[in-house]
């Protein structure tokens, strides 16, 4: 997927700090809402999940190949749409393959951004309970965790790790260790 469109005239004038795109990936189950959200607040930023997005665009996901390329050209393109007005944006999705994440890193370079990519990990023996506890928003089980830890392709690409196993705070402390070095360009409080 390639977006053939440019910032918005004046992005840059009006704010001195380009905004971030943050991808956090990792294997369903492991806690990259957790983490996204706790970006989100650091920044701040928009999250965008291709759990949400997947219940818009299909009324009964079917999770298809055809389907899933729709759902992150879609994530894309809502992240374009917000980096282009010099928003900063949070995707949390699985991101399995390279083409995807190399893609997101393209898309930020292509509107000025900054690039995180965050790979989160939980302990086998947190995951589990997790998983059994979820949002209800994910249809992913333990089952598919283990299709998608077959499939996950290596990051060939510079990256973050979050470990996910502890406690909320201690994932939040993670995430500011992460990104104490980031501050967007955008000091709102997003609407998630």
């Amino acid at each position: 997927m390639s977006l053939d469109r440019r910032p918005a005239a004046g992005v840059a004038d009006r704010s001195p700090l380009p905004p971030v795109l943050a991808v956090v990936c990792g294997l369903p189950g492991v806690g990259k809402s957790t983490v996204a959200r706790a970006i989100a607040d650091r920044i701040p930023a928009t999250v965008l999940r291709t759990d949400v997005l997947r219940t818009e665009l299909y009324a009964d996901p079917s999770y298809t190949t055809a389907e899933t390329v729709d759902v992150y050209d879609e994530l894309l393109t809502r992240a374009f749409d917000h980096l282009d007005v010099g928003e900063s944006v949070v995707l949390d999705a699985t991101f399995k393959t390279g083409e995807r994440r190399i893609q997101a890193r393209d898309l930020a370079s292509q509107v000025g951004a900054r690039f995180r990519l965050v790979r989160v990990e939980c302990e086998a023996s947190v995951l589990e309970g997790r998983i059994e506890e979820r949002d209800g928003v994910s249809d992913a089980d333990f089952d598919v965790h283990v299709e998608f830890r077959d499939r996950f392709e290596p990051l060939a690409i510079d990256h973050v790790v979050v470990d996910n196993s502890g406690s909320r705070a201690a994932t939040e402390d993670r995430v500011a260790r992460a990104f104490g070095d980031v501050v967007a360009a955008n000091p709102r409080r997003p609407a998630r």
